[in-house]
């Protein structure tokens, strides 16, 4: 199969180019505020088991449903006062609402792995817009090779899934770097699965509770991201690691004033924001290199930094 790199830009070639393929139930590489995703009808299941293909994505690991707007949402996902409130406060933006499955939810079964609840979200940019247009919620996980790095230009999809999809849109460097906030908000309580950009002070401001966390890496998601091994390079990962405790074949990613000459950092200045930003693309930067493994200097935990070390994390736990 041979993969188009099309360009977003003032015009709609890019949006009818991209509805062509996804009304033939095939697959979009999409940037979003996040990460690049790798869109589908999820109402098609050959557009969702394209998807799955593409990715290698395990089965039992669900895919988050993207929509143009609450109302849309509405139609897939039982919403709460707390989690209507949550909508009108984030989105379009990257946080997403776990939600009990409606009963009449026209989705293909896969999109929650069989399950009973959907993980919903409305995005800024361009997948939203395809959203709207389709008529029909994306499914839309990150573009990339299963538990791989994930993707914040249109060239690393193309690095990961060329030959596999059809077409890429290119709208440059996403924004944000990381992936949603992820919040279960089936019980009474509203839980915290996924870290992300919408930190936990702005979701406890808005619902005037703070939300649980949880350590459960379940091997039954109910939402993206859950998985003790993801987001990972090819080569191993230490974390934590200062300059002097550098081992030889080791590349190093540092932060603030834990950097060496001559070697990547995340954020010369030490500001998380931007690390977050560049962590993706310096990750795959590195791992192209083929070290012996990936030294990453410590990173504050606070805010966005949450979000950081739970990337961190799952990238440097033991692989599958």
């Amino acid at each position: 199969m041979h993969t188009e790199m099309f360009p977003i830009n003032d015009g709609s070639a890019w949006l009818e180019k991209a509805l062509a393929v996804l009304r033939t139930g095939g697959v979009v590489g999409v940037p979003t505020e996040t990460v690049y995703g790798l869109a589908g009808d999820a109402t098609r299941a050959d557009a969702v088991a394209a998807i799955y293909a593409a990715k290698g994505r395990p089965a039992h690991n669900p895919l988050i449903a993207h929509v143009a707007d609450l109302e849309m949402a509405e139609r897939y996902a039982v919403f709460n006062d707390r989690a209507r409130k949550l909508a009108d406060t984030f989105w379009p933006g990257p946080l997403t609402l776990v939600l009990p499955l409606s009963t009449d939810a026209d989705l293909a079964p896969a999109v929650t792995a069989g399950g009973d609840s959907l993980a919903v979200r409305c995005p800024l940019g361009p997948l939203r817009d395809l959203a709207d247009a389709l008529g029909h919620p994306l499914a839309a996980p990150s573009a990339n090779l299963s538990g791989h790095v994930s993707s914040t230009s249109a060239h690393h999809v193309l690095s990961d899934l060329q030959g596999g999809i059809p077409l890429i849109l290119d709208g440059g460097a996403t924004s944000l770097g990381l992936e949603s906030t992820i919040l279960d908000m089936r019980g009474e309580a509203p839980v915290l699965l996924r870290p992300g950009a919408v930190d936990a002070e702005s979701l406890e401001a808005t619902l005037g509770v703070s939300p649980a966390t949880t350590d459960d890496q379940s091997d039954r998601p109910v939402a993206p991201g859950q998985l003790a091994s993801h987001y990972a390079p090819r080569v191993p990962v230490r974390l934590n690691v200062l300059p002097q405790d550098v081992k030889q074949g080791e590349a190093y990613l540092g932060f603030g004033q834990h950097t060496l000459p001559d070697h990547e950092t995340l954020s010369a200045s030490g500001n998380v924001s931007e690390a977050a930003e560049v962590l993706y693309a310096a990750l795959r930067t590195l791992d192209q290199q083929r070290p012996m493994a990936i030294a990453i200097a410590p990173i504050p935990t606070e805010g966005l930094g949450r979000a950081l070390a739970d990337r961190l994390q799952r990238a440097a736990a033991p692989r599958s």
